[in-house]
């Protein structure tokens, strides 16, 4: 077996092209299985009528495209963009600091394993832990009530403020490491020049710092913004029915209303958004870095 091997390897060392489709062909069938595949059937089923009790009917239909830009869905869609919008400039103002911080820290390991340490635990369950900290006998009102700060508990679960809150503590790692990683490449011999020159520490940090971590606040604004437009769990458990999201308005169609046509239709409009998201922060990206 072993001089077949060999003389297997030499064979498709010869033949490059086909030795880097056989690297490739394992990760390509399985994201044409599990990707391609479903979003093709969703695709399909967008472009079809709804049953009577649920699924689909042979047919062709653009209704179901047409029915999301009635105000109704376009206002759940704006709010969850500014939501999402929201979210990631509250994570940049607090990441950024906490980013950079860790790139001058000696103990960089030390706060690396206290970012990512957040993620060993199940998003579910953070999510969950906000709420005993949020509900009327939770922590912070039983604090505010101790202190004497206040008469009676603050609403503070199912609110916008705990859906923004519970946006911007899930993702604010996926803000700061892409910031880290760009600021802990920053030579300091550029901020030793730049001071030298007679550049103030505001100068520095326009000039300098914030152009050279750019690719790291585009990363990181792109890793928090596409989750939170996508979010539902933290929505739906913090903000209740009141607040709702664009993805609890598709979870709703594939469950409860059982209008999977029109949950597919508004699946593919936000993958639409995030697509023109995505090119439009590339677009800018590679601007500014020029």
């Amino acid at each position: 077996m072993s001089l077949v091997r060999r003389r297997f390897l030499r064979w498709l060392g010869r033949r490059p092209a086909l030795a880097s489709a056989t690297l490739v062909a394992p990760g390509t069938l399985w994201l044409a299985f599990f990707f391609v595949v479903p979003m093709s059937i969703m695709l399909g089923m967008s472009l079809m009528p709804r049953g009577v009790y649920g699924g689909v009917e042979p047919g062709f239909t653009l209704e179901h495209y047409r029915r999301f830009f009635e105000p109704l869905y376009l206002q759940v869609l704006l709010r969850t963009a500014f939501w999402a919008a929201l979210a990631t400039a509250l994570c940049l103002l607090l990441g950024y600091p906490v980013a950079w911080a860790m790139a001058q820290s000696r103990r960089r390991g030390l706060l690396l394993f206290l970012v990512v340490l957040p993620f060993w635990t199940s998003f579910l369950v953070r999510t969950f832990a906000m709420i005993f900290l949020l509900r009327d006998t939770g922590l912070i009102n039983g604090a505010l009530l101790g202190l004497g700060i206040v008469d009676r508990p603050i609403a503070l679960l199912y609110t916008p403020f705990a859906v923004l809150l519970g946006l911007v503590y899930g993702f604010l790692p996926f803000m700061i490491l892409p910031i880290y990683a760009s600021l802990e490449k920053l030579d300091p011999s550029l901020l030793e020049a730049a001071e030298m020159l007679g550049a103030r520490p505001r100068d520095r940090f326009f000039q300098v710092i914030l152009p050279l971590s750019m690719p790291g606040v585009v990363a990181g604004s792109l890793l928090v913004f596409i989750p939170a437009l996508g979010s539902f769990v933290t929505s739906d458990l913090l903000g209740g029915a009141k607040q709702a999201m664009i993805g609890n308005l598709v979870q709703n169609q594939f469950t409860i209303a059982r209008n999977w046509p029109f949950g597919s239709a508004a699946s593919f409009i936000l993958m639409f958004l995030v697509l023109v998201v995505v090119l439009v922060a590339r677009r800018r990206g590679e601007e500014s870095w020029r």
